[in-house]
């Protein structure tokens, strides 16, 4: 009779404690953000970057308290190895299985093509903290779950242009790019940005990403008259447009969008690599803002091998990520929940965020998903395997 006794007591004491013993644990539950980048392969070290920006933005958040009343934010990564196909396997995984809440895209072009329609059928929203191609962000679909915190091709095209005329006064461009998705877009962008100004490239070149020699593609160009070329590659194929320019003994300024800094660029390309000019959103060198000493600072506490500026690389990986984190972060309280439409509403109710690359004020709009500007680039180069700000090689 006892044991009856016993048990009903603990059967009613369950059914009066039962529901808020659940709340507190769905309270506790802790809100996922995926990670699809490469992890292995010459471009590892763009997703550590990547993986180390999200990670000290969601250390800062749980510090805080986390979420939506208290909840725990938790990164769950995904290797894409650069391949277009595997991108939207982990992209499933993460939305199916992981049930995440925000997806961030990594370093690919065409890895994040790949995976934009399907997060836009899911209502996924899509972070890009790294690729840049224009399509990504502008891609047709209404409504629109994908932003960007990051460099966008179209952009990036003019400032190249720019920074060509006004840094070597050049006036006769060649475009060597890569032949893939991430190579066309920029192959549009810098034909249009040449174009705004009545010009039009000497020569346009493809290589392959597997290609070893790019000799006969660099040659044409030097045949047509190029004093300036136009490069789009990411870290291996980069290089081994450089070491055919040494092969070919052909000293000709390199503008560069930001492949090169994604990886080993420097240990790929041989000297040459010095005198390549890439774009980059942020330089953890030189005086920094509160945010930049207090980000430089955790990255030190939390990761051994930073000593210093020099070890903060790709410096774009984590300061894209850092904001991006911080941003979505902003979205997922605007929505107050993990609904997918929510939050990305709630990315457009973002106001006045102060952040590392930035202050931003009403970072993304309805028909505006890309946060950054021609206005927030640096221009750097490798100087003793160091991505410093061109201007300050010693």
């Amino acid at each position: 009779m006892s044991s009856f006794t016993r048990r009903t007591f603990l059967s009613l004491a369950f059914a009066v404690l039962g529901p808020s013993l659940t709340a507190g644990a769905q309270a506790a539950e802790p809100i996922k953000i995926g990670l699809i980048t490469a992890l292995s392969g010459q471009s590892a070290l763009a997703g550590e970057s990547l993986t180390r920006g999200i990670q000290v933005a969601i250390d800062e958040i749980n510090a805080k308290g986390g979420l939506l009343g208290g909840r725990p934010v938790q990164l769950v990564r995904r290797d894409d190895e650069a391949n277009p196909a595997k991108g939207v396997v982990a992209a499933r995984e993460l939305i199916y299985k992981e049930k995440v809440a925000v997806i961030f895209g990594g370093l690919d072009t065409p890895v994040s093509m790949a995976v934009v329609p399907l997060v836009n059928q899911a209502k996924m929203p899509f972070m890009g903290a790294w690729a840049a191609g224009t399509p990504i962000t502008k891609n047709g679909a209404e409504p629109n779950y994908v932003f960007r915190v990051s460099a966008v091709d179209e952009i990036v095209d003019q400032a190249m242009v720019d920074y060509a005329q006004k840094t070597f006064g050049t006036s006769k461009f060649g475009l060597i790019m890569v032949n893939n998705p991430w190579g066309e877009s920029n192959q549009r962008g810098l034909v249009a940005a040449l174009s705004e100004k009545g010009m039009q490239p000497v020569g346009s070149e493809k290589f392959e990403g597997s290609d070893v020699d790019v000799v006969p593609q660099l040659s044409r160009l030097r045949s047509a008259g190029a004093d300036t070329l136009f490069l789009v590659g990411n870290v291996g194929p980069s290089a081994q447009v450089v070491k055919s320019l040494a092969r070919m003994g052909w000293k000709v300024p390199v503008v560069s969008h930001w492949g090169p800094a994604g990886g080993r660029f420097t240990e790929l390309a041989g000297p040459g690599a010095r005198d390549v000019h890439f774009v980059q959103t942020y330089s953890f060198f030189g005086k920094q803002s509160p945010v930049g000493e207090k980000v430089v600072a955790a990255l030190k506490a939390k990761y051994p091998d930073i000593k210093g500026p020099e070890n903060i690389t790709p410096a774009v990986g984590v300061a894209n990520a850092y904001d991006a984190m911080q941003l979505t972060a902003l979205a997922i309280e605007q929505a107050g929940s993990t609904d997918g439409d929510a939050i990305r509403q709630g990315f457009y109710k973002i106001g006045t965020y102060d952040g590392l690359i930035k202050t931003y004020k009403q970072p993304f709009t309805a028909t505006v998903h890309d946060a950054l500007n021609k206005d927030d680039y640096v221009w750097a180069q490798f100087i003793d395997n160091r991505i410093l700000p061109v201007g300050m090689a010693q």
